[in-house]
């Protein structure tokens, strides 16, 4: 045997980059997924629910009712429910959407969980830290009880996917038009953020924006330049300042939530030109009977990026796309 006076020296293993983890309930009600840096989300199948988003140091970043039904038999108080096709009360001024429930019909249906894709990094002795999970959902109208297909009498197909990252939370709706009419919804993130008080809470980003003020009952308000605080009840549809803001695949200038002036959270929408602020206050609060604890409408601000202005309409085989990501900042 020939003795080598230099041996190649062995190459090194790379250790396993931490990987995101993503289990389903034992009763198939939720998704859950949380990344190696500690980020964790939760997703209740029915209405595709986002009811739970916690940062990597632990802090809950969204508000939920404790009296809310998480049981199927209602609409989430709380989390993010996704609104459609209809926002708000139905109007017999718009005979498509007429025989809808408030806010449509998505947020109180049974969604399916179509898969999970993750990223992560593979470098020698990485953290996780920039690993990310990306979860999809999927309605149509072939899943909708006979109640709600004879209201929106519609071939139709949504895909829901949120995509958890470290310190951000992006979901992405994707709307198909399946049949050969076309149809006109509209869609809202109803995104009900945790906040320490509402009454040192601002908003800003929207201060050129004009708005309808729905209390106490509506009215079209020109901008006002200046940042939202709170002292009342709430309750604002910020529309597009120009025709370009909101189109489908176009970004939005960024809308911040601030506590005591320090910036917490950061929203970006892309397809998406409205948005909505609310805040119930004490007394609105106190005739919810699924809205829990008594104050806490102090510890909740809505953000609501949508598309609810107009109508959107998609003929046969069209599709649209909306998009917000929101960055926890805390």
């Amino acid at each position: 045997m020939v003795e080598r006076s230099k041996k190649p020296s062995e190459i090194p293993i790379s250790p396993s980059a931490p990987a995101p983890l993503v289990t389903i309930s034992e009763d198939n009600s939720r998704v859950v997924a949380s990344l190696p840096a500690g980020d964790r989300i939760e997703i209740l199948l029915h209405g595709a629910t986002i009811i739970s988003w916690k940062s990597g140091n632990g802090k809950e970043n969204l508000f939920l009712s404790s009296k809310a039904l998480l049981n199927g038999s209602k609409p989430v108080r709380g989390g993010i429910p996704l609104v459609f096709p209809l926002f708000g009360a139905p109007s017999s001024s718009h005979e498509a959407t007429s025989k809808l429930p408030q806010h449509g019909f998505a947020r109180n249906s049974r969604w399916e969980y179509l898969g999970k894709t993750s990223s992560e990094s593979f470098s020698i002795g990485a953290s996780g830290a920039d690993a990310s999970v990306k979860l999809d959902f999927g309605l149509s109208d072939s899943m909708l009880d006979e109640k709600s297909k004879s209201a929106w009498p519609h071939a139709f197909g949504l895909t829901y996917s949120i995509t958890l990252a470290a310190g951000e939370l992006t979901a992405t709706l994707q709307v198909a038009n399946t049949g050969s009419a076309p149809m006109e919804f509209q869609t809202l993130f109803h995104t009900y953020l945790a906040v320490n008080d509402i009454t040192t809470t601002t908003v800003t980003g929207l201060e050129s924006h004009p708005y309808t003020d729905k209390v106490p009952s509506p009215k079209q308000t020109s901008p006002s330049n200046t940042p939202i605080t709170f002292t009342s009840e709430t309750d604002r549809v910020y529309t597009s300042p120009n025709s370009s803001e909101g189109a489908e695949g176009v970004e939005t200038k960024p809308v911040s939530v601030l506590a005591s002036g320090k910036p917490t959270y950061e929203i970006r929408r892309e397809g998406l030109g409205d948005v909505v602020v609310w805040n119930p206050w004490n007394e609105k609060a106190k005739g919810m009977a699924d809205f829990a604890p008594e104050d806490g409408w102090k510890k909740m601000v809505c953000v609501e990026a949508g598309s609810v202005e107009k109508f959107s309409r998609l003929e046969g085989g069209e599709t649209w796309e909306g998009r917000q990501s929101i960055k926890a900042l805390l």
